[in-house]
């Protein structure tokens, strides 16, 4: 019994150990390259058995470091890791990243502390600025067949690429966690969880000048068991994605409690590498959409699509997906449509609210593209150029229940858009569904249907 307590005692022990980043040589100076002491710092924890390497208040410049089994980073009030932007920080890496693990286990980077990307200047292709292509861009985290991962509480700053890349890992947890690029800088994406599962995101809060939460399987390998709560998200692309990248199926994803005050597409789907999307759910979520006008063309608060990526691509399937309440604030459009090859199935919408401010002319629509693809001409503009503030294509069973669709104010400039159409549905119902006046000519129907069949509710 004494073996076994002392046993215990010695392995707690192990993990309680804390060593400090200055007493392994780093300077916190922000022009030496801390890696080197950083790396030792986690070596010698990570060889002890486990424990925290602390990094204490200052300015620590820093290339790549290698995450090992049982370390946690803890960041302290006050503490900066600054990313080098020299390349050779960065060895044998053609996407620099901060923090890379390949296999690890029970890793957390923790505490009150910030890292910086020094990625701040705008990157984004603007009618009135040309900006110089970037030849080296670094990540902060690029974790690859990781488990039991643990972020939280840190601020993050500027990541020059994808913040936080996550491949194949399992049981991950981000709370807490602020990321603040900027907007203008494009592929800073949030958060990629890449063909993970059992990952769990809330209390997070995202500005970034791509996607803010993209769920991706750039491999034959699924994405699932994905829950996403209590966020607010702000983008020039997508705030909350499934694609383009979808060579492993998605299944099991819940979005709630989801504020996005700002963003291109609030909720978007692209499917295009012949993967199965299935049983995803949103609500609780509201939606901004109010951008600079060289941006918000072809936005959607929601968006669906399936495509092909390439002639030998596979054609997709996205099916039972819900929304409910949901609440949107847009000048834009909802747009779901599937292919006639493969129709979506099983998509309903209950309690939304459209609240439509200076409603938008769709005749230079096209849907939202998102990456390479194959497929493309009249699918492109057909349904996007409808005149309607939703419409949908090339379901089978859609369902829309207490849904309205509402005048922001009453001296808004007059529209021809409808309230919507819904083109080539099979077992189509909709209830209680209310177009306000002031926002469609009442001497017109205020919907078109086109080849649907087993309606009702109208």
């Amino acid at each position: 019994m004494r073996v076994a307590l002392f046993v215990l005692f010695s392995i707690v022990n192990a993990y309680a150990s804390v060593y400090n980043i200055k007493e392994y040589g780093a300077k916190g100076d922000k022009e030496t390259n801390d890696a080197p002491y950083i790396q030792a710092a986690i070596d010698a924890c990570h060889e002890s058995g486990g424990g925290t390497v602390f990094v204490p208040a200052g300015d620590f410049l820093s290339g790549a470091l290698q995450l090992k089994d049982h370390v946690s980073i803890e960041l302290a009030s006050g503490a900066t890791l600054w990313v080098s932007r020299n390349p050779d920080h960065f060895p044998e890496q053609t996407r620099g990243v901060l923090f890379a693990a390949n296999g690890a286990s029970h890793i957390s980077i923790v505490g009150e502390g910030r890292i910086h990307g020094q990625g701040e200047e705008d990157y984004r292709r603007r009618k009135d600025v040309q900006y110089e292509p970037l030849s080296f861009r670094t990540g902060i985290f690029l974790l690859q067949e990781c488990d039991f991962v643990t972020i939280r509480d840190i601020k993050i700053e500027y990541s020059d690429a994808w913040t936080i890349h996550l491949k194949r890992c399992e049981r991950v947890l981000i709370d807490g966690v602020t990321i603040f690029n900027n907007i203008f800088r494009v592929n800073s994406d949030g958060i990629d969880p890449n063909s993970c599962r059992d990952v769990r995101i809330s209390n997070c809060h995202i500005v970034a000048g791509d996607d803010c939460i993209v769920l991706k399987s750039t491999e034959p390998y699924p994405c699932e068991n994905i829950v996403v709560n209590n966020c607010i998200l702000e983008s020039t692309s997508a705030a909350l994605k499934i694609g383009t990248e979808s060579h492993g199926d998605f299944r099991d994803i819940h979005f709630s409690n989801i504020t996005i005050p700002n963003a291109r597409i609030g909720c978007g789907f692209n499917l295009k590498d012949g993967a199965t999307i299935e049983r995803i759910t949103f609500s609780d979520i509201s939606i901004q959409s109010s951008q600079p006008e060289w941006i918000r063309q072809n936005a959607y608060p929601i968006h669906m699509d399936i495509e092909k990526r390439s002639k030998d691509s596979k054609i997709g399937m996205i099916r039972d997906v819900s929304f409910s309440n949901i609440q949107i604030f847009t000048d834009s459009k909802i747009l779901i449509q599937g292919m006639p090859e493969s129709p979506l199935e099983n998509v309903s919408f209950d309690h939304m609210t459209l609240r439509i401010t200076n409603p938008r002319d769709f005749s230079d629509y096209h849907k939202h593209v998102g990456g390479r693809r194959y497929t493309s001409g009249i699918r492109d503009t057909l349904y996007a150029r409808q005149p309607n503030y939703m419409t949908f294509a090339h379901i089978k069973g859609l369902s829309l229940s207490h849904i309205r669709i509402l005048a922001d104010r009453k001296d808004q400039p007059a529209s021809e858009n409808k309230g919507f159409s819904a083109h080539h549905i099979k077992r189509f119902t909709a209830e209680n569904i209310d177009v306000d006046p002031d926002l469609v000519d009442t001497s017109e129907p205020w919907f078109r249907l086109e080849e649907c069949v087993l309606v009702n509710g109208f």
